[in-house]
């Protein structure tokens, strides 16, 4: 062992006797407390360590993987209205403790607890999609294609399949996952982020008491080395991850070069463009809530108001009247409408870019790093810059935080066009009064999701969730119908039934 690693053992032990809880691993239906090491999880609104949480190795990876292997087959022979049945009963034992999983969420993660909740809620509408099952793994019939020869397909699952989640969403992107997964007859691992994982073991714990067989889902905590090993696990059939764009490119190339199936969804710079004829109290309403909604901590928060004409100076004086308004605090406060981040080395990330917009030439309209809470906790309050253009990393970057940059376009087309020359492409949106604008808009922006006089646009359970260009990678989109076409692989039978003895042939088969 060498002195760093001596090191870091004693600064584990050292926190795991400080520490009131320990955050463990679920394998095979079971808490298991084992570690290769253990960092502090923080409450960002004080910054006092509310937990530990314990880091597993290779070795945890592969008793999680195994141990979904033995599950797999018996709960891929299971019928599909059984396993519905089990999911309608983890969202029913959702609703019941909701109140369990948003103090999780607001103790570790710092949103309020209105934010929190509505998390939920979404993550809770993926799992009413899962019970739809029975209609999403139809397979298609074809009668007769030649003499007495009939096709169909069928939809089969994967195997053990792996999820490796981000701290903004640490219930709702979960249950974006495994929902679909489990329901098409897959083995699950969940990689929760080391932030905040409280919320992962809540939800184990409720498919479990829903009757979910042991080791169909399993949780391992961890960092890079545990998603190292779930990416080069021979036993994992299909990765899906959110997170940053860097680190997407990476799990996807990881993941694909040992011929796993990925979905990859990574960062943003969402736009919302605010044409003349635009409602702009509507507007200046809809940006705030989602520029500042979770503190900027969301892939789909509108990070750059797009003004076309002369609506800039109106819309910048809405959008200052409304920050400074807006009640900042812990979630503690029932009246609070925006946390803290969700460490220091964000705070630091989110400041330094405010800096440079600055630097660069960026006019700023309110400075939120006046908004400090006294000093405690990890808060940044509403933060505008007027003035953001390519080139500038505060247009440039994902800054994950409270920023709004304002940038000016002359016309709908130079506005559209500001969009498509960004390198990411998850969301955009546009409000106007004016059909055959928004039409335009929704038809030459290269985004996978469009807003129109709605400034996040999530889609519903029903429809897929992902983004286009250096936000995707990979193939396919969260949970909707391409969630279960990427948790499921088509088999197609060709069959006959003969009542008489055909004869040989080596001609290829044309039904004719």
């Amino acid at each position: 062992m060498t002195r760093a690693d001596e090191n870091h053992t004693h600064t584990a032990e050292i926190l795991l006797a400080q520490a009131e809880r320990r955050v463990g691993h679920w394998i095979d239906g079971a808490l298991v407390e084992e570690e290769r090491s253990a960092t502090a999880v923080h409450d960002p609104a004080t910054g006092e360590v509310v937990a530990a949480v314990l880091h597993g190795d290779a070795g945890t990876v592969d008793r999680a993987v195994q141990a979904g292997a033995r599950a797999f087959p018996a709960w891929a022979a299971t019928p599909v209205a059984k396993r519905v049945a089990i999911l309608r009963r983890f969202a029913q034992l959702l609703e019941r403790d909701e109140e369990r999983i948003v103090d999780a969420i607001c103790r570790e993660h710092g949103k309020v607890r209105e934010d929190a909740a509505g998390e939920v809620a979404r993550g809770l509408e993926v799992v009413d999609l899962a019970c739809s099952a029975p209609v999403m793994l139809k397979g298609e019939f074809s009668d007769d294609v030649a003499r007495g020869v009939d096709t169909y397909s069928l939809r089969q699952p994967l195997g053990v399949c792996a999820g490796i989640t981000p701290f903004n969403f640490p219930a709702m992107v979960p249950l974006w996952m495994f929902p679909v997964a489990l329901v098409c007859g897959n083995a699950f691992v969940l990689k929760p982020s080391e932030r905040d994982p409280s919320a992962s073991l809540v939800l184990a714990e409720l498919l479990a008491e829903a009757g979910l067989p042991a080791g169909v889902f399993n949780v391992v905590q961890g960092d890079r080395v545990v998603v190292d090993a779930l990416l080069d696990h021979a036993g994992v059939a299909a990765v899906s991850f959110v997170g940053s764009s860097p680190v997407a490119r990476y799990v996807y190339e990881r993941a694909a070069s040992t011929a796993k199936r990925v979905q990859a969804l990574g960062g943003a710079k969402n736009h919302l463009v605010v044409l003349p004829d635009a409602d702009l109290d509507r507007a200046a309403d809809a940006l705030v809530g989602a520029a500042f909604g979770s503190t900027g901590q969301r892939c789909m928060a509108i990070s750059v108001a797009v003004a076309v004409g002369d609506v800039a100076e109106p819309l910048i004086e809405r959008l200052r009247l409304r920050a400074d308004a807006l009640r900042i605090g812990p979630a503690s406060d029932a009246e609070a409408q925006m946390g803290p981040l969700v460490n220091g080395q964000a705070k630091r990330r989110v400041v330094g870019y405010i800096e440079r917009g600055v630097t660069d030439g960026a006019r700023l309209v309110r400075d939120g790093r006046a908004d400090a809470n006294g000093g405690a906790g990890h808060f940044v309050g509403p933060t505008i810059v007027d003035g953001v253009a390519p080139g500038m990393a505060v247009y440039d970057d994902e800054i994950f935080g409270p920023v709004l940059g304002v940038a000016r376009a002359d016309s709908l087309e130079a506005a559209i066009q500001l969009i498509n020359d960004n390198a990411y492409g998850n969301g955009a949106a546009i409000f106007t009064e004016s059909g055959s604008a928004a039409r335009r808009f929704q038809r030459e922006v290269q985004a996978g999701m469009i807003g129109i006089n709605i400034p996040i646009p999530v889609p519903v359970g029903s429809y897929s969730f992902g983004g286009w260009k250096d936000s995707l990678f990979g193939d396919q989109h969260l949970y909707g119908p391409e969630g279960f076409a990427f948790y499921t692989r088509n088999k197609v039978v060709t069959a006959r039934w003969p009542r008489e003895q055909a004869g040989m042939s080596l001609a290829f088969p044309s039904g004719r």
